[in-house]
């Protein structure tokens, strides 16, 4: 397989990269959080690509001689967007909490403070 037929692995790797740098390296929690959705559409990607097969069709009649591609990649990426969106909704909602309590949502601000 050459380097152009790996391109989505490619796509994958980088996007996971910028999500995971996101969650890491930003101090806000926001920022965190659009991180974390930047990574887990990277998860997506990665099952998506997978579940691709070159001239394979929609599995619904039964014929011995048609190439099918499988319906279980789909299936997962609909659940993992709902727990996305869930968790994301979570996230936000604690965000919320934390900057009524702390009066902020940068986590040296917050860290500073718990030290007092």
């Amino acid at each position: 397989m050459n380097i152009l037929g790996l391109f989505y692995y490619w796509v994958f790797a980088i996007v996971l990269m910028i999500g995971f740098y996101a969650v890491i390296a930003k101090s806000n929690y926001v920022k965190k959080l659009i991180g974390l959705s930047i990574f887990q559409a990277a998860v997506f990607l990665l099952y998506i690509t997978m579940g691709k097969i070159d001239n394979g069709t929609a599995p619904i009649f039964q014929d011995a001689a048609t190439v099918y591609s499988n319906p279980l990649p789909q299936v997962l990426i609909l659940t993992a967007i709902v727990v996305g969106i869930s968790t994301t909704a979570l996230g936000l909602g604690i965000v919320v909490r934390i900057r009524e309590e702390y009066g902020s949502i940068e986590e040296s601000d917050i860290q500073e403070r718990d030290r007092q």
